[in-house]
């Protein structure tokens, strides 16, 4: 298995709390993982080709407004699997934290993949869509969706584990509630830890330390969005404690921290 940290779309340029780090634009983090078995498997798309050639269109001007993204071709997920010497159809699965559209715009590059979702997720965006987080031309072409209940899940450090359909053990989804109506983690095993992709169960890296501090930029986008503000909150507090407790086991990073991604960028 080889693991490759993308970004898959920059949006606004925002600061750290702190000294140290530079402004960076927040990113869209992104996993592909090479696999013997299952072939590619991406880990949240980011954006795709049509939402860079027509971001009104596709994205809706609102979000495009709020977000201010890039819109640079060679970010998204499709280029960036071609500049490692793969095609789209290789691209086998796609797992996603939630369906906004910064998480799904990409769906449409890769059209043969099996793409994971919890079931609550995929029922709220078919029922809300077309709107400022879901918008339908992401899944206009007919994904071939493979979509999960809650149960049955099995025990995973303080959390409910889902197997997924087709692929390996060493890939479980883990429902992190209150951002979205189906909002999940993706753990991967690797080697003798797991990866967590928490999607938007938080963003900010600072947000997971004992006494946390919220980003003023990127909290006002959290608290805009969730859901279901309590669910939201224990849900954090259940990271922390697993960062707490499992942190040797167990690594956390979120989707929009343009420091975090930085961090495995660099290690690679």
């Amino acid at each position: 298995m080889k693991i490759h940290h993308l970004n898959c779309g920059s949006v606004r340029t925002i600061e750290a709390t702190y000294d140290g780090p530079q402004p960076a634009p927040a990113v869209n983090h992104c996993l592909l993982i090479e696999t013997d078995a299952e072939g590619l498997v991406l880990i949240e798309t980011g954006l795709g080709l049509a939402d860079v050639r027509d971001p009104a269109g596709t994205l809706g001007a609102e979000w495009v407004t709020m977000a201010q993204p890039t819109l640079d071709e060679e970010e998204t997920a499709v280029r960036q699997v071609a500049r490692l010497g793969y095609a789209p159809s290789d691209v086998r699965h796609i797992i996603v934290t939630h369906l906004d559209v910064d998480h799904c715009g990409g769906l449409p590059d890769f059209p043969d993949a099996r793409v994971h979702v919890l079931a609550d997720e995929l029922d709220a965006a078919r029922a809300e869509a077309p709107s400022f987080r879901y918008r339908p031309a992401h899944w206009a072409h007919e994904p071939r969706w493979v979509a999960y209940d809650l149960e049955p899940g099995e025990p995973w450090f303080g959390f409910t584990a889902v197997p997924m359909r087709g692929l390996s053990p060493q890939f479980r989804l883990v429902p992190l509630g209150g951002h979205t109506a189906g909002h999940t983690g993706v753990a991967v095993r690797t080697g003798d830890r797991w990866l967590l992709h928490c999607g938007d169960a938080y963003y900010y890296h600072r947000e997971m330390e004992d006494v946390k501090e919220p980003h003023p930029v990127l909290d006002f986008v959290q608290t805009g969005s969730q859901v279901h503000r309590d669910l939201r909150l224990g849900t954090q507090a259940r990271l922390r404690e697993l960062v707490r407790d499992h942190g040797d086991e167990v690594e956390t990073f979120c989707a929009h921290d343009p420091w975090e991604l930085a961090r495995y960028q660099d290690a690679g």
